[in-house]
């Protein structure tokens, strides 16, 4: 469990208990075998899907008119909830990211009808989400997208080709981004609901990770939808993305905190326990200054997280420089603590069955996904030359 007397100032009571029922499933995914393979993950996911649907855990990123919690959508409780699993289980994260990312859009876009129809399956695990925006010629440059969704009559359709796509494959909808207005930029993007088994809508092929982790590739040929599958109305993708990822980044900043935490105290045990050199290896004087670092870093991550989680739950409509602040700084710092915890661990470190090890090749991907490190940084300073010559916010 992370230490909530650190994260105190943030919480409030109600976190607590979201905390200790997230630590209670997090026990029995961890006894759960390891996916070994991209078949296996993909089967496991649907598993640890139903799983944390039945112990109620999407709960809280909803609101309650939907199933959702009472105080829902808490992202602080969705940042613990990351963050505790992620310790266990980085796939069991990703599957319970994924009910979030993509799902807010409904949320934040969706139709009455469509979010009745759609967010109590996936509160309760019987539906699984997906977010579709990435394209071989389009990551963090929406502007080179190429997937197009043109009127017909009342109707859409779709065209494309989407990859790098978690969830393909296994997921029940997908929320896809298309281009609504060519030459419109930013403004010229749609957002639709596209289900699974919808004519026109094909998985392509898995692509495989290192860490086991359902990927792949999306095919959509003049797939037909209706019109309430446009979430939001023409032109309003962006608008919705932005802030459904504005949202959420901070979720990621607790995933990597979740993965930092786990490698320390990995770290921690083997270093206080391995004799080398007529004492342990935590004596030595350059394996102190690695443990003090690594502890040093993941509570200003932590810090960094839940402050932007806090704005998100006091109502701000955008948190951009928070949860920029947030996602670059705890992805980064959890890759050195888990490149500090392989080191100290040496060659058991290394081994494919050893829970660093898996670490070492899941917190990877969390400094590229929903937004680069790099990009982050361009956000910040944006922010900040902003505010420094304008007063804005």
């Amino acid at each position: 469990m992370p230490d909530l007397h650190t994260l105190r100032p943030f919480l409030e009571d109600r976190h607590l208990e979201v905390a200790a029922t997230a630590t209670a499933v997090a026990e029995r995914i961890a006894q759960l075998p390891h996916a070994t393979c991209d078949e296996s993950a993909r089967r496991q996911s649907r598993e640890l899907l139903e799983l944390m649907g039945e112990a109620g855990l999407y709960r809280v990123a909803f609101p309650p008119e939907v199933g959702g919690s009472a105080d829902g959508p808490d992202f602080r409780s969705c940042c613990l909830t990351r963050e505790i699993l992620a310790a266990a289980s980085p796939l069991a994260d990703s599957v319970f990211a994924l009910q979030c990312l993509g799902s807010t859009p409904l949320v934040l876009a969706g139709s009455e009808p469509l979010r009745k129809r759609v967010l109590p399956e996936v509160i309760a695990g019987r539906m699984m989400a997906a977010f579709a925006m990435t394209e071989p010629d389009a990551g963090s440059d929406v502007a080179g997208m190429k997937t197009r969704a043109v009127r017909d009559g009342d109707d859409w359709l779709l065209n494309g080709r989407k990859h790098l796509i978690t969830n393909a494959g296994v997921a029940d909808f997908y929320c896809v981004f298309a281009v609504t207005e060519p030459g419109a930029g930013a403004r010229g993007l749609g957002l639709f609901f596209v289900e699974a088994d919808r004519p026109g809508c094909r998985f392509v092929k898995a692509q495989v990770l290192s860490e086991p982790h359902p990927l792949g590739e999306l095919e959509f040929d003049q797939c037909r939808l209706p019109a309430e599958a446009a979430l939001g109305g023409s032109g309003q993708g962006f608008k919705v993305g932005m802030k459904t990822l504005d949202r959420l980044r901070p979720t990621v900043a607790a995933a990597a905190c979740g993965m930092a935490e786990r490698a320390l105290d990995e770290a921690l045990a083997h270093a206080t326990t391995r004799e080398q050199f007529g004492g342990t290896l935590a004596d030595l004087p350059m394996i102190q200054q690695k443990i003090a670092r690594m502890s040093t870093e993941l509570t200003a991550a932590r810090m960094l997280t839940y402050r932007a989680a806090y704005e998100a739950d006091q109502g701000a409509d955008r948190i951009t420089l928070e949860a920029a602040m947030a996602k670059s700084y705890a992805t980064e710092a959890a890759q050195r603590i888990v490149d500090d915890a392989v080191q100290i661990l040496g060659g058991r470190g290394c081994l494919m069955d050893h829970p660093v090890d898996r670490l070492y090749r899941a917190v990877r991907a969390l400094r590229i996904y929903e937004g680069a490190t790099e990009v982050q940084h361009l956000v910040i300073a944006r922010q900040v030359i902003s505010r420094s010559t304008h007063g804005s916010k």
